[in-house]
């Protein structure tokens, strides 16, 4: 390097700029006072809800343990004794008594007319997605409520990559709302819920 025809300030205002630069940013550093932010009056008032708080489990704990353990009653067995003309006895279990559809309510809830079982009902739900679900034996409101969120994974995955995107963690619940009949708690759901999503 060539330090005749350097000029003196190429090396003056650069070393300048620097030491301005860190002197105002010392004092702009040191001009910030430090603040103790003081939380002693919200740490007393969480103490005192938690010593509420412990106080009244311990009452219920308390009132828990004094009450007398009751014996459980026993269920009754949905199975019957039959006994044969021969003189045998059999066990035969009691077939679940299905819950009726109510087409009427359904369409006062829905304003349209709902058929028994049309799983379209299922917010997330299309003719294609009830299609795959018919296909693998799932064609009832009481079928869909009976199976795991991943059995229906498994499912749309039948359908190929295009089905894999939608959520069906909220299908058996509705389901079971279908099949129970209680449809105004499934509407308020889906207008609450996103496409269905928990």
């Amino acid at each position: 390097m060539n330090f005749e025809n350097m000029n003196i300030w190429c090396w003056i205002i650069p070393l300048l700029v620097g030491l301005l630069c860190a002197l105002f940013g010392y004092l702009l550093g040191k001009g910030k006072s430090e603040t103790v932010i003081d939380h002693s009056a919200e740490l007393k008032q969480c103490r005192d809800t938690n010593a509420k708080l412990q106080a009244d489990l311990d009452a219920c704990t308390k009132k828990l343990s004094e009450k007398p353990v009751s014996t459980p009653q026993p269920m009754p067995s949905s199975t019957s004794n039959i006994t044969s003309s021969f003189g045998a006895t059999a066990e035969v279990e009691a077939a679940p008594v299905p819950i009726p559809f109510d087409a009427a309510a359904a369409k006062a809830v829905f304003g349209k007319n709902i058929k028994q079982d049309d799983l379209k009902v299922i917010e997330g739900i299309g003719p294609k997605i009830e299609g795959l679900f018919k296909g693998a034996d799932i064609a009832t409101w009481k079928a869909l409520s009976e199976t795991s969120v991943a059995s229906c994974k498994e499912v749309l995955a039948t359908g190929g990559e295009r089905y894999r995107i939608h959520d069906p963690s909220s299908w058996p619940m509705q389901a079971k709302m279908c099949y129970e009949g209680k449809w105004a708690e499934l509407a308020k759901w889906q207008d609450e819920h996103d496409h269905g999503r928990l």
